[in-house]
């Protein structure tokens, strides 16, 4: 698997349109779920995605402290619809964590996670720390993750 780790800026306009079609293919249309994507967090985040056969397969963005949260976080999570199962998701939570540990030199990542995925956050280290809520009428819930 090839990881790309970019800035906005560095991104082409190819990958960007890569990026958006799957972000809308998963939380707006698979989710049925229309809400603004487009929400000026990613003109400051790292963006880390896997490409396979010119299709993003796997995809989030790495927000800075102080965009979502004080801490770091990471957000827009995906993998596309037919490569579930592949691990990816693992993969790409644990390179993006590598990246703010190693590249960033930070300690805590917050994240507001989908409830139905509460099991796989636990599993890369993330804990949970609010009580369930609802986001664009998801279930959802905070979790932290300390070095």
């Amino acid at each position: 698997m090839n990881w790309q780790i970019k800035k906005f800026n560095e991104l082409t306009a190819l990958e960007l349109y890569k990026i958006l079609k799957e972000r809308i293919n998963v939380f707006i249309i698979e989710q049925n779920c229309p809400y603004p994507d487009c929400d000026n967090k990613d003109l400051e985040s790292y963006h880390i995605y896997c490409e396979d056969k010119g299709e993003v397969i796997a995809y989030a963005r790495i927000l800075p402290k102080g965009i979502s949260y004080k801490e770091m976080s990471i957000g827009r999570i995906l993998t596309k619809h037919d490569r579930r199962g592949e691990n990816l998701g693992f993969h790409l939570v644990k390179n993006a964590l590598a990246f703010i540990e190693n590249e960033l030199n930070e300690t805590e990542v917050k994240i507001s996670a989908q409830k139905y995925a509460e099991g796989f956050y636990n599993k890369v280290g993330f804990i949970t720390i609010s009580e369930e809520y609802l986001e664009d009428d998801i279930p959802h819930i905070k979790m932290l993750y300390r070095k």
